[in-house]
């Protein structure tokens, strides 16, 4: 019986990275934005997500410099085209949504 409950851990363990890819994409900035409180270069980042509906949590990533995680909310719906949305307040770029194939990534803690 251990042996059994043994290897199902071992196999779970295995098997999280191939769920946790399924929450991620890359999306490519072109310009300066301000996350909450920190400012990501243009470049391609990976968003990653866990959670449902308005309960999202979002990592934004830069490979080895800028990581930022946000609470967001997750609209099902297709997007032609995988993007961001930003808004022009007080000189800044404020990236507001995040758009991927068949869902959108509102984000909530963002400067206003």
């Amino acid at each position: 019986m251990k042996r059994i409950i043994g290897f199902a851990i071992v196999l779970g363990t295995l098997c999280l990275p191939a769920f946790a890819a399924k929450n991620s994409k890359t999306v490519d900035i072109g310009e300066t934005v301000m996350v909450g409180s920190k400012k990501l270069p243009a470049g391609n980042y990976k968003v990653s997500w866990t959670g449902t509906g308005s309960n999202v949590q979002v990592t934004i990533a830069q490979r080895g410099k800028q990581t930022v995680t946000v609470p967001a909310k997750m609209v099902a719906g297709n997007n032609d085209e995988v993007g961001i949305v930003t808004n022009k307040a007080s000189g800044s770029n404020i990236l507001q949504s995040i758009l991927l194939n068949h869902l959108t990534l509102n984000l909530k803690n963002t400067a206003s």
